[in-house]
């Protein structure tokens, strides 16, 4: 990983854009409110489809806000200044946005009523869409090889540290009332049910019809073709090199890792997580 475009802040990377000052605010003074709705996710585990849902899902399934207000202004990153900044002015209730490992996560949070929504997805499919990322955004360019990038990902070496941690250490959190997690896989394979679960953990009553709505705009084409979301006009991510929404696929690690890549991935993995007891859906 260059360390060049990356902070390091206790041994784990994050974006230049953050600072060790509005790290260490989020964490220790940043005061999340009751009717606070947060996405928390690995990067590249499907944040932004959840960020789609639950703009519609805030509108009743009427699409008109998704696309008329930028995805990060809907509901900032909240380990940016500006990100910050927003969410500050913004009356409640207010949707957050978050990548930070659960150590950095606000602590007014375990004293809180505000909602976390974690989502996580296949970490196969996750390294291959952070890999193909890295290549166009410009604020994360890396040069690395898959292969290389394939070490670095399982030791922790990438932005935002370790998805194993990361998905460990916010797996500590399944209990609480506030505390709801989805796999990307469970979106793909059945999006009106999960909506009406997510509906269900925010005490959001929809009708059909409105459920119908949600479901028809959270869909991949149509976020594909929304100019709010899929970053299409933003002038850090190489349009030439690709697109940032790419597939919107389960599995499509199976077409860039070998099969001996993918052994190796398996072994880490049960290694690192033999000590988990959830059944997360890409098992």
């Amino acid at each position: 990983m260059p360390s060049g475009n990356y902070l390091t802040h206790q041994g784990i990377y994050f974006p230049i854009y953050s600072t060790e000052e509005v790290l260490n605010y989020v964490k220790k003074e940043y005061q999340l409110l009751d009717d606070d709705v947060v996405t928390v996710a690995y990067p590249k585990s499907g944040t932004h489809w959840l960020l789609e849902i639950l703009g519609l899902i805030r509108h009743n399934g009427d699409p008109a806000w998704v696309r008329s207000l930028s995805v990060w202004e809907r509901s900032p990153w909240i380990e940016t200044a500006i990100g910050i900044e927003r969410t500050l002015r913004y009356p409640p209730p207010r949707m957050l946005t978050t990548h930070v490992p659960f150590q950095f996560f606000p602590k007014s949070f375990l004293h809180s009523k505000a909602k976390v929504i974690y989502i996580l997805r296949d970490p196969k499919d996750v390294l291959v869409s952070l890999y193909h990322f890295c290549k166009i955004f410009k604020l994360w360019e890396i040069s690395e090889t898959l292969e290389e990038f394939l070490e670095d990902f399982l030791k922790g070496n990438v932005i935002y540290g370790s998805w194993f941690n990361h998905v460990k250490d916010w797996m500590e959190m399944k209990d609480k009332p506030n505390f709801f997690f989805i796999g990307y896989e469970e979106l793909q394979q059945d999006l009106r049910g999960s909506v009406e679960r997510i509906c269900h953990f925010l005490g959001k009553e929809l009708s059909r019809q409105q459920i119908d709505s949600v479901v028809e705009n959270a869909s991949f084409q149509k976020m594909k073709d929304n100019t709010m979301t899929n970053y299409s006009e933003l002038s850090f991510i190489d349009h030439n090199k690709g697109k940032f929404m790419r597939k919107g696929i389960i599995g499509d690690w199976r077409n860039h890792l070998t099969v001996e890549q993918s052994k190796y991935f398996d072994r880490m993995y049960q290694e690192t997580m033999q000590d988990v007891n959830i059944a997360f859906p890409w098992g």
